[in-house]
């Protein structure tokens, strides 16, 4: 894990790429790779990389970033790792033909992989990664996002040359760079809490989509492909038994476990006490190995709204004999750490677990852990949220031929007894639209409730305008695709392709690695995730029990309490914490703010605060937290 960053000027610019240009955008990420840094430029000026290294696999100097082939003619920087390296170094070995300086480095067998297959090294690679690679031969800058987006990449085209990097901050570091709002991502992120790629808030910055690669030539040239999807990788797990299916999951889980503990520095396992972070302890405890470390966070005093799971991690911390450790937080601990939560997202990552999340990640690398294993992706695979019942049911109702001219009698109905601002207003005018129900595990305003926050001015400029526009080329891929056109099929796609790349993946990123800390994912290996997708929905809802078949694969795994437990998810108490001084800070935040600027209604945002409004409040105060930041200063 590390940060990448670099720059092509194009032949036709003046411009010319320099080591102090290049060092300036790596060290405003220091925290990304605390244990060395390097840059290079070629001769002619007209290319840069730069690299932070957290040294995970090969601690030695020879495994230095940015790294060459043997003749110069191919260089890379990469962030991330490369799982199955060593098998696939042996392949490479018994070809011949290459030089190695490495003894057991991932970021070696990426640039020899390119040498032999060219682009299509990518299928062979099992692992998380944001690669930049110059092909000094043809003169070509690649730059490559994982399958799922574990990684964050982000590029900005301006002033005759592409920037890139781990981290929109070291983009920033050009002077040249436009610091401007991008409007219409900021009308997308009230909806999503995060921007839709290829967007970001910043205009003229843009975030390269899951499973595609970017192609730049020397003369400007950019081409984008999406390299995977994973209904090219689904095999219809139709007319097989539940049983064989469990067996399948457990064993494909099982290795992506294994593989997720190589690593030539401590790894530990963020432990919630729920079904996916106790299966993520418990089978990394099995074979060779001391004690794995755990780690859990839970808050001081009691909630109405979140309940501490505490006695859930201990007692499975003591199930497989792990070590465990664990912090209870404050509203203090929020308020101190705000302005380092807005630094470190770059722009608005609106969920409230960002805080927890950088909590137990300091935990861990405070008790000596380097990388830690984490449970993000089960729910959206395996139909885990409570919500998704009720959204999966609406959707069903909506499908009843029920003529389109009734629905929008009743959206005119709902209108006259001004109850147009709910969800069950929203979810009507969405069938009536013929659009689907469900847009994602998280949405944070209606339509209509947008319309009304925003400012006269961008009511105006978006009249007419919904977020299902940022959602319509994925719709295009599943209908593509999708083996099975069910309803819960569409509801994991969506969030494969948009939640949990752009909100969820970059909330672990982002803070874990703001203490230098690796986060890895092994509910979201790739080959995890098509024998998950080819399970027939049927089989997930089985009886109306969320997470069906993923249960029925761990029972025996772990304690049947774990298992049939009602589920919480892990979470942060806003709307208590907004009746108290979180909501002061947040009224004199979003006051002066909207005094300031022509983004929202002055007299709703105060609405929306009185009416203690805990977790919308939270996403306004996060995007005026980040343009005081990154915009305004």
């Amino acid at each position: 894990m590390c940060g990448i960053v670099g720059a092509l000027a194009f032949k036709n610019s003046a411009f010319k790429v320099t080591e102090s240009y290049v060092t300036r955008m790596r060290d405003t990420m220091p925290h990304r790779g605390p244990d060395g840094a390097d840059t290079w430029v070629a001769p002619d000026g007209r290319v840069g990389l730069g690299h932070r290294r957290l040294s995970i696999i090969d601690l030695s100097t020879a495994a230095t970033q940015p790294m060459s082939n043997e003749d110069g003619s191919l260089w890379v920087t990469f962030n991330g790792e490369i799982y199955n390296h060593a098998e696939i170094r042996k392949e490479l070995e018994a070809r011949g033909g290459h030089q190695w300086k490495t003894d057991h480095s991932d970021t070696e067998v990426i640039l020899h992989a390119f040498e032999e297959w060219g682009i299509d090294c990518l299928h062979r690679f099992r692992g998380m990664f944001a690669i930049a690679l110059w092909d000094a031969r043809k003169r070509e800058l690649w730059l490559i996002r994982d399958r799922i987006g574990i990684k964050p990449l982000v590029y900005s085209l301006h002033n005759g040359r592409i920037t890139f990097a781990s981290e929109i901050k070291a983009l920033l570091a050009d002077p040249d760079q436009n610091r401007g709002v991008h409007e219409e991502a900021f009308y997308h992120y009230l909806s999503f809490l995060t921007t839709p790629a290829p967007q970001t808030l910043f205009d003229g910055i843009k975030k390269l989509p899951s499973g595609s690669w970017l192609r730049v030539s020397e003369d400007g040239q950019v081409r984008e492909e999406r390299y995977w999807d994973v209904w090219e990788h689904t095999r219809p797990l139709t007319g097989v038994s539940e049983e064989e299916i469990s067996e399948r999951l457990l064993a494909e889980l099982r290795t992506a476990v294994k593989l997720r503990k190589v690593s030539d520095v401590p790894v530990g396992v963020f432990l919630s006490g729920g079904i996916d972070s106790s299966t993520n302890a418990a089978l990394f405890s099995e074979g060779e190995g001391g004690p794995v470390k755990t780690f859990a966070i839970g808050y001081e005093g009691e909630y109405q709204s979140y309940q501490n799971e505490l006695h859930y991690a201990r007692r499975m911390a003591e199930e497989v004999g792990a070590e465990y450790y664990e912090r209870r937080l404050t509203q203090d601990d929020l308020l101190t750490f705000l302005p380092e939560m807005i630094r470190l997202q770059d722009e608005p990552i609106a969920d409230p677990v960002c805080v927890p999340v950088y909590y137990v990640s300091k935990l861990a690398r405070d008790n000596g852990v380097i990388v830690c294993q984490v449970g993000e992706g089960s729910d959206e695979l395996f139909w885990g949220y409570p919500t998704w019942k009720l959204k999966l049911q609406l959707q069903q109702w909506d499908n009843l031929p029920v003529p389109r001219g009734l629905k929008r009698l009743g959206l005119a109905g709902l209108r006259a007894a001004g109850k147009d601002g709910g969800w069950e207003y929203e979810a009507l005018r969405r069938g009536a639209a013929v659009v689907p129900v469900f847009w994602g595990g998280a949405e944070a305003f209606t339509e209509t409730q947008k319309q009304r926050l925003l400012s006269p001015r961008l009511r105006r400029q978006f009249a007419g305008l919904t977020s299902w526009e940022a959602l319509e080329p994925i719709r295009r891929r599943f209908e593509a695709g999708a083996w099975e056109q069910s309803i819960l099929h569409w509801m994991s796609y969506v969030d494969l392709n948009m939640r949990l790349p752009e909100l969820l993946l970059m909330r672990v990123d982002k803070m874990s690695m703001g203490v230098s800390l690796e986060g890895r994912v092994p509910f979201l290996d790739h080959e995890f995730v098509s024998l998950a997708m080819s399970i027939p929905s049927a089989v997930k809802t089985r009886n109306g029990t969320l997470k069906h078949i993923l249960k029925k694969a761990v029972r025996g795994v772990i304690p049947d309490e774990i298992i049939d437990r009602p589920k919480q998810g892990f979470g942060v108490p806003v709307y208590e914490w907004i009746q108290d001084r979180l909501g002061k800070e947040a009224r004199r935040v979003l006051g002066d703010f909207c005094d300031r600027t022509d983004f929202l209604d002055r007299d709703e945002v105060m609405r929306l605060i009185d009416r203690g409004h805990g977790p919308q409040t939270w996403y306004l105060l996060n995007f005026a937290l980040w343009w005081n930041h990154y915009v305004s200063n």
